[in-house]
């Protein structure tokens, strides 16, 4: 068991703000969580992967935190047309995409370059460009906190929606995810290309029968073109989930705004991109202080200097009002917020 004394996560943290942390324990497998929870006791904790979704509000943080640092990729169990592959809750996202297609398998293409590790997955049932998690995740492995032993998940009992998951909610503090398997396809890939500019992409390299590695190619130089590298400019990614409203209040957007890009949501409702909405509000490239919404995606807010998470937090605060002004939509943090 490998523990830390005020410990500065900046590294750990895709936002890139400096938080002291108390008391850090560093688990490299499961068999290590026992240990460290018992050093622990009954005291609240924090489970920390790689950083890419949360925002420490404070530069100090008092609570104990178990930083997630195991690794280890295994099949499992192999079929005809998929196989059922473990990575460990530790392993980066975005390797094991890039595994996967050296692989051969499909499935995890469209999530290409998506920030953080694998355990942080199923919390927020990631998504982009067409294809959720859900679409491919087998069951989830978590120790149970009460019972201290490991348990099994499908993917039904995770109940999933847009990023939400039953470990957001019911068992939300009372699990750790240590693994996850996922049904890869191995042949007769189901490729998911219509969504965002990836059709237009493939035709512009006149790519007529792609492949996932193909896919993940042309969803890697999107991603690129419109999102920072936190390692250069410090951010969370999408700051904000797309909202959903129903069809009458799009109506009337779309009265004023007959562009407006949508999407359609469950039953009747409309899916509208953050994205849009922030930069009709003039702050796609704003920057005040430290703080501001990137040049090429409104929904980015990025560090820009040594800013405070109460600073970056400040300036999401003026964003959603300001959407919620012009467009009686209130914008959902898709950051989780850390107090």
């Amino acid at each position: 068991m490998h523990s830390l004394s005020n410990y500065n996560l900046r590294k750990h943290l895709s936002f890139g703000n400096d938080v002291i942390a108390s008391e850090v324990y560093k688990m490299t497998h499961p068999g290590e969580l026992v240990a460290i929870l018992s050093n622990i006791g009954e005291r609240d904790f924090l489970i920390l992967g790689g950083g890419s979704n949360v925002l420490f509000l404070d530069h100090q943080y008092s609570s104990p935190i178990i930083l997630i640092q195991s690794n280890g990729i295994e099949v499992k169990q192999s079929y005809d047309d998929y196989d059922l592959v473990e990575f460990a809750a530790g392993e980066n996202w975005h390797q094991s995409v890039l595994w996967s297609i050296d692989q051969g398998y499909g499935g995890m293409e469209n999530l290409s370059l998506i920030p953080g590790l694998i355990g942080a997955a199923p919390i927020q049932n990631i998504g982009a460009y067409g294809v959720e998690l859900k679409d491919i995740l087998h069951c989830v492995w978590a120790m149970d906190l009460d019972s201290k032993t490991l348990i099994c998940l499908h993917n039904s009992e995770c109940e999933f929606g847009y990023r939400d998951s039953v470990f957001k909610r019911a068992l939300k503090g009372k699990v750790i995810i240590t693994s996850i398997v996922l049904k890869l396809s191995k042949n007769n890939h189901r490729l998911n290309i219509s969504y965002g500019a990836i059709t237009s992409k493939l035709e512009e390299k006149k790519i007529k029968n792609p492949t996932p590695k193909d896919i993940s190619d042309v969803i890697i130089e999107i991603r690129k073109s419109k999102l920072p590298d936190p390692k250069v400019l410090g951010n969370g990614g999408s700051f904000f989930k797309n909202p959903i409203i129903n069809n009458q209040h799009f109506s009337e957007i779309q009265h004023s705004y007959s562009e407006v890009p949508n999407y359609p949501a469950k039953g009747t409702n409309v899916k509208l991109p953050a994205a849009w909405l922030i930069d009709q509000c003039g702050w796609k490239g704003k920057q005040i202080g430290n703080v501001g919404c990137h040049q090429h995606q409104a929904l980015v807010i990025v560090n820009y200097g040594n800013a405070t998470g109460e600073e970056i937090w400040n300036h999401a605060l003026k964003v959603q009002d300001s959407v919620f002004k012009q467009f009686r939509i209130k914008l959902d943090p898709e950051v989780n917020l850390i107090k």
